[in-house]
């Protein structure tokens, strides 16, 4: 059995590797596209199931690539710095609780928008969003 606390602590992880340099704002935005994964009743399976399923699905958030930089501290290997640990957390479990609003309008997608060119499966898609360094999508062909 999965408990709150494991649930919590897998989004703060994804959000510290993803977004820490972005602010609240951008982890907020980051965090909800975690929980429009999981709750995506069409593309539920190909997501993962939940919220550790989701962030931890191959290939979906770099930060859990075993080569990854970031991966040594979010499988906990090296620790995050205190401060940056407690945004983190306090983000994921305001978002997991749905207790602060949608900003990216459903977003399932997002990308830095350094990327030039933008990955492919942006043509077409919806951008509902662009905050700090990154692009938010939904309605991904």
């Amino acid at each position: 059995m999965i408990h709150i606390q494991q649930v919590h602590d897998v989004v703060a992880r994804t959000l510290w590797g993803e977004a820490r340099g972005e602010g609240i704002a951008g982890q907020i935005a980051v965090a909800w596209v975690i929980r429009n994964r999981v709750h995506d009743t069409h593309a539920r399976s190909w997501w993962g199931e939940g919220y550790i399923g989701v962030c931890r699905k191959p290939w979906q958030f770099s930060c859990w690539n075993l080569r990854d930089p970031n991966y040594p501290y979010v499988s906990g290997a090296r620790p995050i710095a205190p401060a940056q640990w407690a945004q983190a957390l306090a983000v994921a479990e305001q978002v997991v609780a749905g207790r602060v609003a949608d900003p990216t309008d459903g977003a399932t997608h997002y990308h830095a928008v350094s990327l030039c060119p933008p990955p492919a499966w942006t043509k077409g898609a919806n951008c509902t969003l662009v905050l700090g360094g990154h692009a938010f999508f939904k309605d991904v062909p």
